[in-house]
């Protein structure tokens, strides 16, 4: 009797958290590359705070790697299934989903920019607002190799991962209470994401 009551019966908040939340958190970013209108930055800064909070430091870490792994599988099988659509007679609907969300403009821009510099071009793609799909299209176009792209994809995604933990550990250093610190995070980042927008609406009035 005495051993069966010193089982626990239930686990521990932090252990709860990293049970539950690293799935759901490597899940939603997956499906976030795959399919472009989950805001995985902000759900990555969000963690980022709830892990400040906790003041262990692998527990930041292993955000760091579920967020990173996530977004790189999403990015490869994205641009797999864009490979499959470019070499298909009838195309596909992963290939129009990527054309659709690459304006002619901002596409002209990625192939200019890929032909200048390469895989840097990679990098700077996922941490620029609404540039990732771009670029990646970009890719396609030129037919470069799913070894080529891992290359350049996979210090982009080392880089993001950073960038949105980053914001979300000064989200949490901010304020006291982490849902402030959430909070605070996620206007960071849906501020970083419609700034180039609005800057250019501002500009076009004035050009004209």
């Amino acid at each position: 009797m005495s051993w069966f009551a010193a089982v626990p019966t239930a686990l521990p908040t932090a252990s709860t958290q990293q049970a539950l939340g690293y799935p759901s958190l490597f899940l939603l970013v997956l499906i976030g590359a795959l399919v472009p209108v989950i805001p995985t930055g902000a759900l990555v800064s969000s963690a980022a705070v709830v892990a400040f909070h906790q003041a262990d430091p692998l527990t930041l870490a292993l955000l760091f790697v579920t967020a990173s792994t996530a977004a790189f599988l999403g990015d490869m099988a994205l641009y797999w299934l864009g490979r499959r659509g470019m070499k298909s007679k009838n195309g596909s609907r992963w290939l129009e989903a990527i054309r659709s969300r690459a304006p002619e403009e901002r596409l002209a821009q990625a192939q200019e920019k890929l032909t200048d510099h390469g895989v840097a071009v990679l990098v700077l793609s996922r941490l620029v607002p609404a540039g990732r799909i771009p670029v990646m299209l970009a890719c396609l176009m030129a037919e470069w190799p799913m070894r080529r792209f891992a290359r350049g994809n996979l210090p982009a995604c080392l880089a993001w991962a950073v960038t949105y933990q980053v914001i979300g550990i000064l989200g949490g250093s901010l304020f006291r209470e982490p849902w402030e610190g959430v909070v605070a995070a996620i206007a960071l980042t849906v501020l970083i994401s419609t700034a180039p927008s609005v800057w250019k609406r501002i500009r076009r009035p004035a050009k004209a």
